[in-house]
């Protein structure tokens, strides 16, 4: 195996470089494209080596032992006309054997320009650089705008997301054309409202696969702590009902080993925003919503007759058509998503999808994973 495809290789160990980076509410490490095998089942191999997987502490490598902290971002420059990066997220599952390239990550995409940046991928362009992203995992656009004073990445900033502490610079992500990103429809299953397993849900792609419950329909408030959520075992093994159910409707086949779609319960909101929510990704209740959950489940909030139309408080003076700014409730504060949506022959369609967060470098260096793991004739997982 070529030095170049994995990193120096130093006696027994593989040291692969790679950069620290939080991404909103989830961080991980970010590699350059360049610097992993292109073979898939091998990268799988030294990307569950590198994070410690599968073990529930991820204890042997440099996961979080958390579905948000066990996340990778693999990024190059692309050759695609308008477009300046393509980015690969792959979610490592902690206890599992499996990394799942099948979903989006909105909030490690806030970090794929910062690391560009770094890596010296792209120039910056004044006091702001704006660069378009191509995700690979599922065709979506983004542009995405950091704060480059001077000509140079800061992280420093007055920016303040729910889910992170402290202030830092704000990063601007517009989503193009996010509508049925994952599922090929807005509305993959071609209704607002499905009834699965005797629950109501409304099944939606507008950038990440989403099946919206009322929290009541499974006799919970929606306002529940994620702690006492995470310890309901009922709750849990009716949820991965109507989500495997709703994998087969919404086109995406056997999902039990995906990590979408996504499981979010909603209820009235609390504290002023458009909708409460509890969001499980998928078998573990999120501490907080992932972008481009939160941007399906403002969405829904839009559509006449969906689960989470009837409980949500819509901003004064929204009409459905032009910009709205949603405000989704989590367990650690919430989300605001701008839509634009205009109103076509078949209802409310969205043109474009916005968002802040905000990022940081963390560290940067090597990662060290046993050489034997890239041996081809080990059984892969992928």
């Amino acid at each position: 195996m070529p030095d170049a495809a994995v990193g120096q290789v130093r006696a027994r160990e593989i040291a692969i470089p790679c950069t620290l980076m939080r991404g909103g509410t989830s961080k991980g490490p970010f590699f350059l494209r360049k610097d992993l095998p292109d073979d898939v089942a091998v990268r799988d191999r030294l990307l569950l080596a590198a994070m410690g997987s599968p073990d529930v502490r991820q204890i042997d490598g440099i996961g979080g032992a958390d579905p948000l902290t066990s996340k990778v971002g693999i990024v190059s420059t692309s050759t695609e006309p308008g477009v300046d990066l393509e980015f690969l997220f792959a979610q490592v599952v902690v206890d599992r054997a499996r990394v799942d390239t099948t979903a989006n990550c909105g909030n490690m995409l806030a970090a794929v320009v910062p690391f560009a940046l770094e890596q010296r991928l792209i120039q910056a362009n004044g006091d702001t650089t704006t660069a378009r992203v191509l995700t690979l995992n599922t065709g979506v656009l983004s542009d995405i705008t950091v704060c480059t004073p001077g000509g140079v990445i800061t992280y420093d900033g007055d920016c303040r997301i729910d889910g992170v502490p402290g202030t830092h610079a704000p990063i601007s992500i517009g989503f193009v054309d996010t509508a049925g990103a994952v599922c090929g429809s807005l509305l993959p299953t071609g209704n607002v409202v499905d009834e699965i397993d005797g629950i109501s849900a409304t099944c939606i792609d507008n950038g990440m696969p989403v099946v919206v419950l009322a929290a009541t329909a499974f006799g919970k408030t929606g306002y529940e702590s994620r702690d006492d959520l995470n310890g309901d075992s009922e709750l849990k093994g009716r949820l991965e009902r109507v989500r495997l159910d709703a994998g087969r409707l919404m086109g995406l086949g056997d999902v039990t080993d995906k990590v979408v779609p996504k499981m979010t319960l909603v209820a009235p909101p609390q504290n002023g925003g458009t909708i409460s929510t509890r969001t499980f990704i998928p078998h573990v209740c999120h501490s907080s919503i992932g972008v481009l959950g939160a941007v399906s489940v403002a969405t829904a909030c839009l559509l006449p007759g969906s689960v989470p139309s009837s409980m949500a408080t819509m901003p004064r003076g929204s009409t459905g058509n032009g910009s709205t700014r949603l405000s989704v409730e989590h367990p650690t504060g919430e989300f605001s998503v701008d839509l634009d949506v205009s109103t076509g022959p078949s209802g409310p369609e969205v043109k474009r999808a916005a968002l802040l967060r905000t990022a940081r470098k963390l560290f940067s260096g090597h990662v060290f994973v046993l050489a034997r793991v890239a041996d081809s004739s080990l059984p892969s997982n992928a």
